[in-house]
Order: structure tokens, then C-alpha cells, then sequence
């Protein structure tokens, strides 16, 4: 297990991360294992353009890599668990504005399997897709709407490669409607990735286009004020369901 102080410096590994530990499984036809675990927070904080990034849907695209982005104190500790004990190299990406979050956690021995994303809230009017901290953001948005009468889904994917769509699927089919919200940039983000896949497998039932809110495409501001324009909000979440279901 090794830690990175941020996902910044990852870029300086990538040959060692993308093309040995990645890959060595697969070129030695599984006789070598790599039980790998790079723990490393990613996200922002008043850390300016260079050490404020998400680079999550990059090191998702790579076979050979499990990446994993828990949400919450229960599903950090299973899943870190879970990763400790694989064979495989994982990318354990850990939000920074998270660190400080308090919640239950079971106690003793206590694994969590990847790939198994999970309702976080039940709905009926639309599926909420969301991971890390912005799954945060989606629950806090889901509460303000069902002040309104509006009942969202709340999906947290936990885990992005492997990426369970299922519940996602699942939920759409009985809602009709999504929205991702991730923390990445909108181009070439999981966003994308998961709208394709919604689009694609869960296309009859939709009564929309998938929506997608994300970081605006900039550098990260080292200004609070500007910062917080960057990323998604619980209001901008509101305002985009409430528009979807106008």
C-alpha cells in the first residue's frame, strides 16, 4: 500500500502505473500477481489549477486497473479493505473534502465487493448518478426536492472500474429520466461514459436526454469565490431535475 499526497503527482508515475502495474498481469499471462493499493486524495480545497484535478475517468479507462471512489466512512473502510486483500492494482482515490466526514462504520472484519454500485436514497421521478463527494451534493439536492414534491433516486457508483450500471439501469427504467454529476471535467469524463451506456441499454425507457453536470472546463481557480463557480452545486442539481421535469 502506497500513498500519494495527491492524484497531481500521479502524473509523474504514469509509465509505472499505466504500463508495468496495470499490465504486468496480462503480458505474463497471470503468473505474476501485482497486489498494489495507491491510495491518494484527488479534488479541490484552495489547492489552485495544479493540485486541485480529478483524473478518476483516466486511470477508469485502463484495463487491468480497479478504481475505486467511496463516498462515505462504511464504504471507504470495506472497500479499502477489500482492496488491501486483491491481487490486483487498485486505484483508491479518496476525496479531500471528505476526510473530516463522520459516520457509522461496522465494526470488526468488514469488506465491501467492487464493481456493486448502490441506491443511496429511493425514487420515482428521476435517477440521481453520482460518486465521491458529489454524491453528496445529489443527496443534499434530493432532500430540497422532495421539499417540492419531487422524489429523485440517488445512485452511488463506489466503484469505477468495474462499473456496476446496473441499479443505474434499473432505476432509469422505472424513472424515465437521469442526470450524472461528477466532480471531472464534462468532456471525456464518466459522465460521458455512463450517458453512452444509459443511453445505449436503457434507451426505450427513456422520456429524456441524460443530463450531465460537471466541472466548467477551466483550470481551477485558486480564488474561493471562483472555485465554488467551478463545480456542481445542490442548487444548480435542483434547477437542472426541476428543468427536466418541466
Amino acid at each position: 500500500v502506497l500513498e500519494l499526497m495527491t492524484i497531481n503527482f500521479s502524473l509523474v508515475a504514469m509509465d509505472q502505473i499505466v504500463n508495468n502495474a496495470a499490465k504486468i498481469h496480462y503480458m505474463f499471462d497471470g503468473q505474476f500477481r501485482v497486489p498494489l493499493v495507491i491510495r491518494t486524495p484527488a479534488g479541490w480545497g484552495q489547492l489552485a489549477a495544479t493540485h486541485s484535478q480529478s483524473f478518476e475517468a483516466w486511470y477508469a479507462s485502463l484495463p487491468g486497473l480497479i478504481v475505486v471512489m467511496p463516498a462515505t466512512p462504511a464504504d471507504a473502510k470495506g472497500l479499502l479493505k477489500t482492496a488491501i486483500r486483491s491481487d490486483n492494482p487498485v486505484m483508491f482515490i479518496e476525496h479531500a473534502r471528505l476526510y473530516g466526514l463522520k459516520g457509522e462504520v461496522p465494526a470488526g472484519e468488514f469488506t465491501l465487493p467492487f464493481g456493486v454500485a448502490e441506491v443511496k436514497r429511493p425514487g420515482r421521478d428521476l435517477t440521481l448518478v453520482s460518486y465521491s463527494r458529489m454524491l453528496h451534493e445529489s443527496l443534499r439536492a434530493a432532500e430540497e426536492l422532495a421539499g417540492h414534491g419531487i422524489e429523485v433516486e440517488v445512485v452511488d457508483l463506489r466503484t469505477l472500474r468495474p462499473l456496476d450500471l446496473q441499479p443505474v439501469l434499473d432505476s432509469v427504467r422505472k424513472t424515465h429520466r437521469a442526470l450524472v454529476v461528477e466532480e471531472d471535467w464534462l468532456s471525456c469524463g464518466m459522465g460521458a461514459e455512463i450517458a453512452a451506456r444509459i443511453s445505449h441499454d436503457a434507451f426505450d425507457d427513456l422520456d429524456a436526454p441524460v443530463e450531465r453536470l460537471a466541472q466548467l472546463e477551466v483550470p481551477m481557480p485558486y480564488a474561493k469565490n471562483l472555485e465554488a463557480l467551478t463545480l456542481p452545486s445542490p442548487a444548480q442539481i435542483v434547477s437542472t431535475v426541476q428543468q427536466m421535469l418541466a
